[in-house]
């Protein structure tokens, strides 16, 4: 675990996914009734973390799959927040931002997390995940630079947390993929954003896809020890 008051460290791990790709190259092919499955990459990868998760039933399972995924945790017993991060990219400070991690080979694929005060109890206090993402679209397409916003997917995770998924099209990065998330906790806003190329030339890719979606699953506040 490694947290804001300590710094980061980011320990050498197994590279799975150079095994992952040997056995994709040509998924095997599965008879059932007589016909041929031919399972994706995804599926492929989703098995092999679930492998893992099932062997080793235990709290070292999760740290396992977040290994796999190139993921280690990050709190900030400040501010209130854990989060997952990709172990390749770097901490930058940005004004503005509580705190912002960057790919280091793209600086435009990035999670920030910025926290504000606010008067607001809950987030439910403010509205449902519909009217949120209706909210969070508008404020997308009133930027100079939007060019085209959908919203992808909404939901409430555990009764407390907002999660969204769009894509936008801007003059700033072209075609992105965003995921966020937010909650209110201590009368403070929490405000979780991913984003992500997603070029047609160069779509997201299910590997990178299921890593951030595990980020955005993963960001909670920071009320119990992370492990």
């Amino acid at each position: 675990m490694i947290s804001a008051s300590s710094g980061l460290c980011f320990p050498q791990s197994p590279i799975f996914f150079n095994r992952l790709t040997t056995l994709t190259q040509q998924p095997p092919s599965i008879s059932v009734s007589n016909q041929q499955f031919q399972p994706t990459r995804r599926e492929l990868f989703n098995f092999s973390i679930f492998t893992i998760i099932i062997n080793a039933p235990s709290k070292c399972s999760w740290a396992q799959a977040e290994e796999l995924l190139h993921l280690q945790r990050y709190t900030d017993t400040n501010q209130g927040f854990t989060l997952l991060i990709p172990t390749s990219w770097i901490k930058v400070e940005k004004a503005g931002a509580t705190v912002l991690f960057e790919d280091p080979n793209k600086g435009g694929n990035n999670v920030g997390v910025v926290v504000t005060p606010v008067r607001l109890t809950t987030l439910r206090d403010f509205g449902d995940p519909q009217f949120v993402s209706n909210k969070l679209i508008q404020a997308e397409k009133r930027k100079e630079s939007t060019k085209d916003v959908e919203i992808v997917s909404f939901k409430e995770r555990g009764g407390e947390i907002y999660e969204f998924e769009y894509k936008i099209d801007s003059t700033r990065g072209g075609i992105k993929r965003i995921f966020s998330a937010a909650f209110v906790a201590s009368k403070k806003l929490y405000l979780l954003n991913i984003a992500h190329s997603d070029n047609p030339q160069q779509p997201i890719t299910d590997q990178t896809r299921m890593m951030l979606e595990q980020v955005l699953h993963s960001f909670a506040p920071a009320t119990t020890p992370q492990i």
